[in-house]
């Protein structure tokens, strides 16, 4: 089933078959744009066998990523996500030059991230999805596009005085939430076993109300939406103790994909669509922040 999305920002700046201004190479999109009209490309046919060529052929892609993330992936009212993961999507999207109603928008959680892309049932995965060592033995990542900090979410007035991770360490039988299958797991348990693991961020909010947990760890940009759409209820210590760059997850060894879609990413950056992305979404929460550095590993 697919799923009609809303017409973005990013999505706006486009019309009929957009590509990459400024590459040359034919499995990459190219064109110089028109200087008095820079929404206009030049459309470059991909080299044939390349994932990109797949996809624009079939004129449909389908994305994994979050529903429960607010100002990352948020499912709207008419069932679509929405936020930056989504509009990194679009921007994919775009390039090949896919209409957005032509998205097909999986909903993933944390586990099932690396099966989805092993089994093909998606295309890629763009859900707040941190690049480390052990992901890349079994599929490939574009990116990072942004790069965020794990940090620990209380309940307003933080009662219990929490500081840090170290603090479980201080205290273990205090309980803190998290999700299962994510890099705030791995991290959180260098310094505690008394965790709670839910299926999705937000899942963690009543225990930390019923007093099942004392806090909720996961990265700072997840925390701050979470804290956003639950005013007055929460909020974050402002004291990250990790680097999570996030990228965007693809089949392994598929490197011409990959190189394409750090491509896109830069040219984003040069643009203005990357920018205008965050502020339709994050924007509403934090300041823009200074694009990442691709890692064409």
């Amino acid at each position: 089933m697919r799923h009609r999305t809303r017409l973005s920002i990013t999505a706006l700046a486009a019309a009929g078959v957009l590509v990459l201004a400024g590459c040359v190479d034919s499995s990459a999109p190219g064109g110089d744009p028109d200087p008095g009209d820079p929404t206009e490309f030049e459309a470059v046919p991909f080299e044939d066998g390349t994932t990109m060529a797949e996809l624009a052929d079939a004129g449909a892609i389908t994305i994994g990523t979050k529903f429960d993330q607010p100002l990352f992936g948020l499912e709207g009212p008419d069932g679509t996500p929405e936020g930056f993961d989504v509009e990194m999507g679009l921007i994919i999207a775009k390039h090949l030059g896919i209409e957005p109603g032509n998205i097909e928008w999986i909903e993933t959680v944390s586990a099932n991230r690396e099966p989805f892309i092993q089994a093909g049932t998606v295309d890629v995965v763009v859900a707040t999805y941190t690049i480390n060592d052990a992901r890349k033995e079994i599929i490939s990542f574009a990116g990072p596009y942004y790069v965020a900090g794990q940090d620990i979410l209380v309940p307003t007035g933080n009662p219990e005085g929490i500081t840090g991770p170290e603090w479980f360490t201080d205290n273990p039988d205090a309980t803190v939430c998290t999700v299962s299958g994510s890099t705030s797991l791995a991290n959180i348990q260098e310094y505690t076993d008394n965790i709670l693991e839910a299926a999705g961020y937000g899942d963690c909010l009543e225990p930390i109300r019923t007093g099942a947990a004392v806090a909720l760890t996961t990265d700072n940009v997840i925390l701050s939406g979470l804290a956003f759409n639950n005013e007055g209820e929460f909020e974050l210590l402002n004291a990250p103790f990790t680097e999570e760059p996030y990228g965007i997850g693809l089949a392994i060894d598929d490197d011409e994909f990959r190189t394409w879609i750090n491509d896109v990413l830069e040219a984003s950056y040069e643009n203005g669509d990357w920018a205008a992305a965050w502020e339709a979404t994050v924007g509403a929460q934090l300041d823009l922040p200074e694009p990442p550095a691709v890692d064409r590993y």
